[in-house]
Parts: C-alpha cells; sequence; structure tokens
C-alpha cells in the first residue's frame, strides 16, 4: 500500500501500490501530495520518533536535579509491546541493577543490544522454547549442522503424525522468512523438508543456546508485565568481582527495585557445573530459589529431583513461569 500526508492541510490517507512515487491529488483539499510505501514512511517516522525521545532524555537527565527513573513503571511495563522495543536497552532500564551490584562492591559491564526486542530472536525462542517437544529435533539438527560444518539438513515429516508434520514444515518456513535459515524447501510428494543453514554468528550463536536466553527473558518479562510489577532487566551480564574473577550471568532481573532472579539457561551439558553455579549463587548472595538453572534436556520430574539434591533451582523450559508463580 501507499502513503499520503498532505503538507498543506494535514490529511492522511491510504492510496493503491501503484501511486508509490508518484504525486496525487489530496482528497480533502486538492493539493499536490507524494505518495509514499507504507513501510518505509512508518518507518521513518519511527526513526525520527526514537531520535527525539532520546533526545529528550538527555535533555532531562542533564538538568540539575533530575531524576532518572531506575526501572520501569509497573504501569509503563503494562502497556509495552514487549516484543517489538528498544527501551530495554536503555541506560535507566540498567540503572538498577547496576546500583544492586555497586552496593555489594561488585562491577558489572552490561550488554544493552542483549535485550534489544526489535528483531526476530525474541519471537522464534518463545515458539521454540514453548513447543521445544515438537520442534527440538529441528534445533538439534541445526545446531549439529553448525558443530560439524554440515550446511545442510533434512527431515522426515512422513514419520511424524498429520498435524505434527505440518507444524514442523510451517516452523520452517516461518525460520527461512525470518532469515534463521538461508534456504528450505518441503518435497511434499516424499513429506521431507530440506533446509539451509545461515553462516551469520548472531544466528549461529542463536542456535548453539542463546535462544534459551531469549526465552527465559521474555518469558519473565511477560510474566511481570501480567503481574504489574517493576522490574530491570539484562542478559550477558558480565560480573567482575572484588577479586577480579569474571562470570557471565545469562539473564538477570531486579523485581521492584529489591529482589534478584538470576537465571542460567544450558541446552547442553551442565553436570560438570553444578559446583560452580553453587560458588555462583553464594559469592552473589541469592536465595536458592532465585537462582535458577533452566536446562532444555530436563523433564519436570528430574528438574524437582535436582533441585531437591541441590541448593539450586532447576527448572525445565516449560515449568520456568510455574517455579515464578511459588515465588511471587
Amino acid at each position: 500500500m501507499a502513503l499520503i500526508r498532505c503538507n498543506k492541510c494535514g490529511h492522511v490517507a491510504e492510496m493503491a501500490a501503484e501511486h508509490i512515487g508518484t504525486s496525487v491529488a489530496c482528497p480533502a483539499c486538492g493539493n499536490e501530495t507524494p505518495a509514499y510505501d507504507t513501510v518505509l514512511f512508518v518507518r521513518k517516522v519511527l526513526q525520527q520518533y526514537f531520535a527525539l525521545r532520546d533526545e529528550l532524555q538527555r535533555l532531562q537527565a542533564a538538568q540539575p536535579g533530575a531524576v532518572t527513573p531506575t526501572a520501569p513503571t509497573a504501569a509503563a511495563s503494562a502497556a509495552l509491546d514487549l516484543h517489538n522495543t528498544d527501551q530495554l536497552a536503555s541506560d535507566a532500564q540498567h540503572a538498577a541493577i547496576l546500583d544492586w551490584f555497586q552496593r555489594r562492591q561488585i562491577q558489572v559491564r552490561t550488554n544493552p543490544d542483549a535485550v534489544n526486542t526489535t528483531g526476530f530472536f525474541d519471537e522464534i525462542a518463545v515458539e521454540i522454547g514453548d513447543n521445544y517437544p515438537l520442534y527440538g529435533e529441528v534445533i538439534d539438527k541445526i545446531r549439529w549442522g553448525q558443530q560439524k560444518d554440515v550446511p545442510n539438513f533434512s527431515l522426515k515429516l512422513a514419520e511424524r503424525s498429520q498435524k505434527d508434520g505440518q507444524a514442523i514444515n510451517a516452523f520452517c518456513k516461518r525460520l527461512y522468512d525470518h532469515t534463521f535459515l538461508a534456504k528450505y524447501y518441503y518435497q511434499k510428494p516424499e513429506k521431507i523438508g530440506r533446509g539451509t543453514l545461515q553462516s551469520a554468528p548472531n544466528i549461529r550463536r542463536f542456535f548453539a543456546g542463546e535462544w534459551l536466553e531469549w526465552f527465559a527473558l521474555m518469558k519473565l518479562l511477560a510474566f511481570f508485565q501480567e503481574k504489574r510489577r517493576a522490574v530491570s532487566c539484562t542478559r550477558n551480564l558480565s560480573v567482575i568481582f572484588p577479586n577480579e574473577d569474571l562470570h557471565e550471568l545469562d539473564v538477570f532481573f531486579l523485581v521492584d527495585g529489591a529482589t534478584p532472579i538470576c537465571i542460567e539457561c544450558k541446552t547442553g551439558e551442565f553436570r560438570q557445573e553444578i559446583d560452580k553455579y553453587l560458588r555462583l549463587k553464594k559469592r552473589l548472595g541469592i536465595d536458592r530459589s532465585q537462582f535458577i538453572l533452566c536446562c532444555s534436556g530436563l523433564s519436570d520430574e528430574q528438574a524437582a529431583g535436582l533441585s531437591g539434591m541441590y541448593e539450586l533451582s532447576f527448572v525445565s523450559p516449560a515449568g520456568l513461569v510455574a517455579h515464578l508463580s511459588k515465588l511471587f
């Protein structure tokens, strides 16, 4: 579609796509007005909006006595489109977390891009986590291909039920549409899906395990938004202790400016790292219920058993929200 905005009377209207790049008469006043591609026009408007917003925040922060919010308010969080925002990447959003660590004499370095949800990583990650028993085979094949430098994979969907086969095929098409795969096509007579891996580094990291971090981040954000709780959040947080030991926290939340939630996400072997996480929990001073190991290969029964053995909380992706519900 095309879009016009009359410079004379301010009238806004949609036009047929063939008018893009031409001038048309304004339906309201007759003034000749250029017609733009709708997506391009909206993108330009949003760019200007975000530039003005950032400039306003900078000017407000420079004012004497100005108070910068340390975390989104509950009302602001409730109105936020979690799957399409760069507001989580702001310094103000991270401020409460920085202060929490500074009070414990721990240095931290944030990674703002790791919580920018304007791309598609968050949506695809939630889809994977919510349907891991069904889509796990696809993720395993992609990850194996990345590790072995095998660029192509195939899926024998005839071995699946009709419903599951259709769902997996549709999921792979979405991966291709959003550039998570370089190629994908479905051989209908044989019911075989064939994909080619995407070589971009951020896509490789996503399938190597970052998808679970995105999943945990978005699940917590949605949970606290529904509860109308004010939170600060970060992903890939570098933590430097006074003795210069360096650790990276996968997902970290601070609820109401006071309650920490730390989630370590594991899509592969984790057993040899349990002792490391026990020491890290102790050094951070976080309660066992708030230091969570989210492991993609665990059943809920296994997670409950491990939680009973160690001073840590183990959950499967499906059990993450249920665990949070016990805390809040």
